[in-house]
């Protein structure tokens, strides 16, 4: 944080006590010039208002919390760069990449100094690094066990769900269901394929799918045409002389869908003869995907999980659409 930053945070930071110090002392005093519990000399449908401030505990409590904060801010940070007296600090905030926090989080170790980041990594990798090693691996230790056969334990299915749903859920859902943009990945319709190794590939490797928009090409009517014989591979009704059009004109979009409109897994375009739209199959929906296009990012996850957590993951994903009990 620069220092303009860090004096800014401190004064208003400090500026707001104050302001609530004020304000405690100016609503403490009487000035209404009537003795407290006296009559005020006003009265509405037959209730008379009476000079009684706030309690006392009431007031009390609000100087124990304004006190409370002055000796946080000065034993933990909060005051701009101001570290407190304590020297805590929840992560190393020079960190900028993913690089920069593995070497601080070894450097932490080696030296001894671990911040409240590295000390739970380090305590979760205590605790469970050797229930996903056994999770992953077989009986020696050396050769990761199938997919396939961890989504046949059970155990395995539910590390691998509560991993999904720290990790995975923000965009897919807790059920992973998906929602607008992210996929389902409990059903068949699979953008770079179903199959085990593939998921896991996606999933350590991520993902960037590109769909330019194409309005330029086509222009309006064009994306009009082009939308209603999209429309009309899922089986919708849609006009049948726009439909003709609109297959004329499929070419330029036949080379990443295929001819047939089934898509190509190698470079993630989907099945149009599906009713599964990722991004809304509405007229609307459709027609603003050919005009603008659509770029989905699925970020690579092997530096942030590690293999094993992965297999594990991997495991419980495929399982989702291959196991007729979820």
């Amino acid at each position: 944080m620069t220092t303009f930053w860090s004096l800014w945070i401190t004064i208003i930071t400090i500026g707001t006590l104050v302001g609530i110090a004020a304000l405690l002392v100016w609503c403490s005093k009487d000035k209404m010039g009537v003795e407290e519990g006296e009559d005020m000399g006003h009265e509405y449908d037959g209730i008379r208002e009476y000079n009684n401030p706030l309690p006392k505990w009431w007031s009390y409590m609000f100087w124990a919390t304004l006190v409370f904060g002055v000796v946080y801010l000065i034993l933990y940070p909060g005051l701009g760069n101001f570290q407190g007296v304590l020297g805590w600090q929840s992560s190393d905030q020079t960190v900028r990449s993913m690089d920069e926090s593995k070497a601080s989080i070894a450097a932490a170790h080696q030296e001894k100094r671990l911040d409240q980041y590295a000390r739970e990594l380090d305590d979760a990798n205590s605790r469970f690094g050797e229930t996903f090693k056994r999770l992953a691996y077989d009986e020696s230790g050396s050769n990761l066990r199938p997919i396939t056969e961890i989504a046949g334990n059970s155990e395995a299915i539910k590390v691998g769900q509560r991993l999904f749903i720290q990790n995975c859920a923000q965009c897919h859902g807790s059920d992973a269901r998906g929602q607008l943009g992210y996929p389902n990945l409990t059903d068949d319709a699979w953008l770079y394929g179903g199959e085990a190794e593939t998921i896991k590939t996606t999933i350590m490797q991520g993902r960037q799918g590109v769909m330019p928009g194409w309005v330029d090409s086509l222009g309006e009517d064009g994306v009009t045409d082009v939308a209603s014989y999209v429309l009309s591979l899922s089986g919708r009704k849609v006009n049948v002389k726009e439909a003709a059009s609109g297959k004329q004109k499929f070419v330029v979009c036949a080379a990443c869908h295929g001819t047939d409109g089934k898509g190509n897994p190698a470079f993630g375009a989907p099945d149009l003869t599906d009713n599964t739209w990722l991004y809304g199959g509405s007229r609307r929906d459709v027609e603003a995907t050919i005009t603008h296009g659509r770029q989905g990012v699925m970020p690579a996850w092997k530096d942030i999980l590690g293999e094993e957590k992965i297999q594990v993951i991997s495991a419980y994903v495929w399982n989702l659409s291959n196991n007729t009990d979820n």
